[in-house]
């Protein structure tokens, strides 16, 4: 099939590199030229595994190109997935503005079209929004009749940083949300031999099951930080706990890890608007306002722990992990952001460190001391928190920790190897 996608950030880029790879001729559209250019180089402009790999393998045999051209991209394909940016606004509504744009321009290109084509929702929305807003003005831009001479799906993704491509090439299950029968069955031929079940369904469900999938989540893990504070407190290692809960399946053993929050352009943002959408219904969403507030609080945490060890001022600090997770280059919501402006503001000096994020991260705070490895942070450092839990981190051992002056190290996440290094706590264990 011929596809677009409008939006070549994370979602657009590995959708589209994935779609690609199961034989598709894909065209990204972005705005922005440089990373349009970056993109047909074979070079990915993010940061996650195995894009690379696949991105330069199918750019090179022709499958997937990139162009700022929206209208060309819309009459050379016959599907055409929806894939901007959905910021949060300062009350934590979603922000439509991009999406507003992009529908217009695509009825606009719809209007010089004569076959029959499927525009397909693949932004967070919240329900409702792709048959009340986004149908709406592509009908008023096109001139033309959604049902009748194009089609409408939502497509919820579900894929998860770090481990993107795995998850869009194996996913746990696929959901479409179309307005018809022939908008359904035209997405559902691109899923048709995924070895998942696919949900059948239609718009605002779709939209739905994508926010209440990740409020449950993000929920999950504020629960276990609860919990994990409580652990701390008593002397109880909350991995230990998580382990005996998870062994009941209807519990299940994942998202129960504790530490300093969840973080990344999902979970927060969704949560926030799942619970501002709820407010506008007359809905106290208080559950959701509980997880947040948790989640908003934890990554203070660990501050407040080093400074009972210890006075900041003056004090060097090694900071190992600014990306929210390992295997991405994503610093969104990081709990990083705002462990290190209040180490700063307490008087500390920061050596930060981090395999894949730290270009993101420099460009936020450029003024803290930045490492090209995770010894080179040690090195006289009074203290050493870790944040992410990439790979590199498990592997040190007592002898990587001797360089520092000090020997106070705290964990967001656990990483290290009891075994290997002695004299460290985490965060809730």
């Amino acid at each position: 099939m011929k596809i677009s996608i409008t939006g070549s950030g994370y979602v657009g880029l590995v959708t589209g590199t994935c779609f690609a790879e199961l034989g598709n001729r894909v065209t990204l559209v972005d705005v922005m030229k440089d990373k349009v250019e970056k993109i047909n180089s074979g070079i990915s402009p993010i940061y996650e595994d195995k894009l690379d790999r696949m991105l330069k393998k199918n750019t090179g045999n022709g499958r997937l190109h990139a162009t700022t051209k929206l209208e060309n991209a819309i009459i050379d394909t016959n599907m055409t997935f929806i894939s901007v940016g959905t910021p949060s606004k300062s009350d934590g509504s979603v922000d439509l503005v991009y999406i507003r744009k992009v529908s217009e321009d695509i009825g606009k290109a719809l209007k010089k079209k004569d076959t029959y084509h499927t525009v397909v929702v693949k932004s967070t929305v919240v329900p409702g929004t792709t048959e009340n807003v986004i149908l709406p003005i592509l009908e008023k831009a096109s001139g033309k009749k959604a049902g009748q001479h194009f089609g409408v799906a939502m497509n919820p993704e579900f894929l998860k940083e770090g481990v993107a491509v795995d998850d869009f090439m194996n996913p746990d299950r696929v959901v479409i949300g179309a307005i018809d029968e022939k908008s359904m069955e035209k997405v559902y031929s691109l899923y048709n031999e995924f070895k998942c079940e696919i949900m059948k369904t239609n718009p605002r469900t779709a939209e739905m099951i994508k926010y209440a999938s990740n409020a449950f989540l993000a929920t999950k893990i504020s629960f276990s930080n609860e919990i994990g504070n409580m652990c701390k407190k008593l002397g109880i290692d909350s991995y230990e706990v998580a382990d005996g809960m998870g062994m009941d399946n209807r519990i299940e053993r994942r998202f129960l890890n504790s530490g300093i929050g969840y973080g990344g352009s999902c979970f927060p943002k969704d949560v926030k608007a799942i619970i501002s959408r709820g407010k506008k219904e007359g809905l106290s969403m208080t559950l959701l306002d509980a997880a947040e507030h948790v989640n908003r609080k934890q990554p203070l945490r660990l501050v407040d722990m080093l400074k009972e060890k210890m006075s900041l001022r003056g004090k060097t600090i090694a900071v190992l992990g600014l990306a929210f997770k390992p295997g991405t280059d994503d610093i969104r919501e990081a709990p990083s952001l705002l462990i290190i402006p209040e180490l700063v503001r307490s008087g500390a000096k920061v050596k930060a460190y981090d395999p894949k994020g730290q270009d993101n991260f420099r460009r936020e705070f450029p003024d803290i001391a930045y490492c090209s490895n995770a010894y080179a942070a040690l090195d006289d450092a009074d203290a050493c928190i870790i944040l992410t839990e990439w790979d590199e981190f498990k592997k040190l051992e007592d002898e990587d920790f001797k360089r520092m002056r000090g020997k106070i190290i705290i964990e967001g996440r656990k990483t290290l190897n009891k075994n290997k290094v002695s004299n460290f706590e985490g965060v809730c264990w």
